[in-house]
């Protein structure tokens, strides 16, 4: 390819004979030579502007390329901010605690170099500051929601992101004392829907003094409006633990703690790295004893537990967020399924006690280098494996009995069973799948379950998973128990 001066396809003379050029539709200053040759002029015109064709499209595609490795590179972090925070979350239900992490991996992300979030204050009607970063914390008073000078004020009563340019086009200016070291500010509302109440602003995200350009982008917008949703959902969970202390149940709030519950428990999308991973969870109530999460131990082991609190409503609610988050701690410090539950049932033995409790357990570790499944099975029955050259469903049989039923002293043992990597199917699901019934009183059944499981069983694992809740809906649509059905393939 030649860049000339000339504007359309013509012939020229070379030392060697002659050819054409043919200039490459959208790509300025680039031509195609096509010759020399014994062609004719007008052959080679046609036959040159069809490659002009083809190498534009290949040339193009090569700029996407590279734009989109760029995007992904450039997203990467913000993802695993966005992954690390649901984490961060799921720990506590101690928002300061949270809130100080979490403000200072924001800030860190989009480089700013002051950050805070602030929370709205329902009875007073001001925006506290619970966690800063760059700023001393105790320097800082609450703002009045109406207070006209306050960005972050204006950006709660507005419900919309506001950045340098929103409040220039407004008119307003920034008034003393709150000022900025430069032109860069970003104050984001932290909003709050749940299926009682419209959407709602329950604080603010404000970052400020941007290290390099002197603003923030459209892209920084986007993450932090994403935090915020997830920090919304933390700090309703928050106030509700507060008042579950004074009364036993606020069934208007009920809802507020099942969006915390949803954020808790990955998507099949957030675990593509472990492997092929299928997951659904529906709750009967508000709020649901059910739980499920998979975790990444060394270079090629994984660990997949699913649970069932033996109750309903919010404290079992709160018993599974309890187990869930010293679970997820457990399975990175302990070798073997079987010590993470001995020391689990160490960590919420009495809390399952006083709250006269149980709850079935299953927690496996795939060693595909191995080519085994170790597991320990704390009373869940639910549990399967379907092997990928056929045949039927392998019952993992209980190892012990359920926590909160077993004696202190009482050993949990383990058992190991063969692994077929990326061909064996780990099957897990809670009894409100299997108990489901329909208007004639008839149960779906762990048959008719594995029956879609098997037929399918060389599906990726969501579409099988999807599978078993279509024939379930077919089979009763209504909802007596938590459901949740995870599948895996490592």
């Amino acid at each position: 390819m030649l860049e000339v001066a000339a504007a359309a396809g013509h012939a020229v003379a070379l030392p060697d004979g002659a050819a054409w050029l043919e200039p490459l539709p959208g790509e300025r200053g680039t031509w195609l030579q096509l010759g020399p040759g014994p062609l004719d002029d007008a052959t080679r015109a046609v036959r040159a502007r069809a490659a002009a064709l083809v190498a534009s499209r290949i040339l193009a595609l090569e700029r996407e390329s590279g734009q989109i490795a760029g995007e992904l590179a450039n997203r990467y972090e913000e993802i695993s901010l966005i992954y690390s925070i649901s984490d961060i979350l799921g720990r506590t239900v101690q928002l300061d605690e949270a809130a100080r992490t979490i403000v200072h991996e924001v800030a860190l992300v989009v480089g700013a170099q002051r950050a805070s979030i602030m929370v709205h204050e329902p009875a007073q009607d001001i925006l506290r500051v619970v966690a800063a970063y760059g700023v001393d914390l105790s320097r800082m008073s609450p703002v009045p929601v109406a207070d006209p000078s306050s960005v972050a004020a204006r950006a709660f009563r507005q419900q919309v992101p506001l950045g340098i340019d929103d409040v220039e086009a407004l008119g307003a200016s920034r008034a003393e004392p709150r000022t900025y070291r430069g032109r860069a500010f970003l104050s984001v509302p932290i909003l709050y829907a749940s299926t009682a109440d419209a959407q709602r602003p329950v604080g603010v995200i404000n970052l400020t003094d941007r290290i390099g350009d002197d603003a923030f982008s459209a892209g920084d917008r986007k993450l932090v409006t994403a935090i915020a949703t997830q920090v919304g959902a933390a700090i309703e969970n928050s106030r509700l633990v507060e008042k579950e202390r004074k009364r036993a149940r606020l069934d208007t709030e009920l809802a507020a703690a099942q969006q915390l519950q949803l954020a808790l428990l990955p998507t099949a999308a957030l675990l593509t790295k472990a492997g092929d991973v299928g997951v659904r969870f529906h709750s009967a109530e508000a709020v649901s004893g059910d739980f499920y999460r998979v975790v990444l131990r060394g270079r090629t082991s994984v660990g997949v537990f699913v649970g069932d609190v033996m109750s309903h409503g919010f404290a079992a609610a709160l018993v599974m967020a309890h187990t869930l988050s010293a679970l997820s701690i457990l399975a990175h410090q302990t070798a073997t399924p079987e010590e993470a539950l001995q020391r689990l049932r160490e960590e919420v033995g009495g809390e399952l006690e006083r709250a006269e409790m149980s709850l079935t357990l299953f927690y496996g570790v795939i060693h595909p280098e191995r080519r085994s499944l170790r597991y320990a099975n704390a009373g869940h029955p639910q549990a399967f494996v379907i092997p990928g050259g056929g045949g039927p469903a392998k019952r993992l049989g209980a190892t012990a009995p359920p926590l909160g039923l077993a004696a202190a002293g009482e050993a949990i043992v383990g058992a190991e069973v063969p692994w077929h990597p990326g061909k064996d199917l780990l099957c897990l699901f809670t009894d409100g799948l299997s108990e489901a019934r329909n208007d004639a009183g008839e149960p779906f059944g762990e048959r008719r379950l594995l029956d879609v499981v098997m037929r399918n069983r060389a599906k990726p694992s969501q579409q099988v998973v999807d599978l078993v809740f279509a024939e379930l809906e077919r089979f009763t649509s209504a909802v007596q128990d938590d459901r949740t059905l995870l599948l895996m393939r490592r």
